[in-house]
């Protein structure tokens, strides 16, 4: 499986989206700040997840994510998350 990920950093709000082959293992890097992209904004939670059966879907659909309609998707979706 191939997963899209969203996480939130308890530190500063704000989402992370990502991809990854082993969603635990790649969780537990994040946990451990071996992600240099979210090591600063730890702790970090585990929102919602996507699970997708081909490599390239899951990184078109994280692509998508990150656009500014992406992240508007997330924002109507997580709203309950955001505060």
């Amino acid at each position: 499986m191939f997963y899209v990920y969203i996480l939130k950093s308890l530190r500063d709000g704000d989402f992370y989206t990502g991809y990854a082959e082993e969603l635990k293992n790649r969780m537990d890097e994040h946990r451990r700040g071996k992600v240099d992209s979210t090591k600063h904004r730890r702790p970090l939670r585990l929102i919602c997840y996507e699970a997708y059966l081909d490599k390239e879907t899951a990184m078109q659909r994280e692509k998508f994510l990150k656009t500014s309609d992406g992240k508007l998707e997330i924002n109507r979706r997580l709203k309950k998350y955001r505060a």
